[in-house]
């Protein structure tokens, strides 16, 4: 009896120490297992950089074709409105001619507008726009076909018939040998004369281009005030138009109708750019 019951107390210790080695062993495998997870963990912190640190520099650098998608939307806008103001230019230089306006405030809507003037010229006062190479080499007045030429814009002071009023009147385009009125005396008409002109505004002098020199009567921009000032007229600026040109004088219909429009170029640019960018982007910090 007494070793039946010895035997049996035997295998339950026994059986108790396994399942105390089996916790013992779980417990330890568990914490191994938790150490390597844990140094894994490390070493990956240490072979890669920041996530943190990448986001917030990743943020940055996507400004970069964020402003350059920008800029390429803008330039649509532009082109846009480049498109409707050739296309408004093109309106007014084509549209028939309108009677010069007796209230002069109207001439301020009427750029490149053309109007029927008539009066007389003062031969007398005249400046000139220089150096100008003529918008046409064909028909009367001076010309040379097939070979350019430089010369002047003729600008003389013109006395209205209706009002006595005095405004500036760009006759045309004369050859270097003829910018003189005494080189040119055939094509100084006298008396009442009528022609469609176009009306001009004060252009904006470009950047590093000549000042006008007053002194030489040499003008390389269109101030019309100071012009007026010169000649003693209104600061009133027409061109007269082809139809006006007179054997021996200056060669009419020299309005230059320039706008640039390069903005397509510039879409090209900007959309590229930001193309090019946020690719470079996209491959650095979205697919590391």
């Amino acid at each position: 009896m007494y070793n039946k019951i010895n035997f049996q107390n035997l295998r339950l210790v026994n059986t108790c120490l396994s399942i105390a080695g089996g916790r013992r062993l779980l417990f330890v495998r568990s914490k191994s297992f938790k150490t390597n997870a844990e140094e894994t963990k490390t070493v990956r912190s240490l072979q890669e950089p920041d996530a943190r640190n990448f986001s917030a520099m990743g943020y940055i650098l996507l400004v970069i074709p964020a402003a350059a998608f920008g800029l390429g939307t803008w330039q649509v806008l532009r082109r846009r409105w480049k498109l409707n103001l050739i296309d408004e230019m093109e309106k007014r230089t084509t549209a028939d001619p309108v009677p010069f306006p007796s209230n002069l405030e109207e001439l301020r809507d009427l750029n490149y507008r053309k109007v029927v003037v008539k009066g007389t010229f003062d031969h007398s006062r005249e400046i000139f726009m220089m150096p100008r190479s003529p918008v046409e080499s064909q028909g009367q007045g001076f010309r040379n076909p097939g070979k350019v030429q430089t010369g002047a814009n003729v600008i003389t002071a013109f006395r209205m018939a209706d009002s006595n009023l005095e405004i500036l009147v760009n006759r045309g385009w004369v050859p270097k040998d003829k910018i003189q009125p005494n080189a040119r005396s055939e094509g100084q008409i006298q008396g009442d004369v009528e022609f469609v002109a176009v009306v001009r505004h004060t252009e904006k002098r470009p950047p590093f281009a000549s000042r006008n020199d007053i002194g030489r009567n040499h003008w390389y921009n269109r101030d019309i005030e100071s012009m007026a000032t010169t000649l003693g007229t209104l600061p009133i600026f027409v061109d007269a138009d082809r139809k006006s040109t007179v054997e021996g004088g200056p060669i009419g219909g020299q309005t230059r109708v320039t706008l640039r429009n390069e903005h397509l170029s510039y879409i090209v640019t900007w959309y590229s750019l930001s193309l090019l960018t946020f690719l470079m982007w996209f491959k650095a910090y979205w697919r590391r």
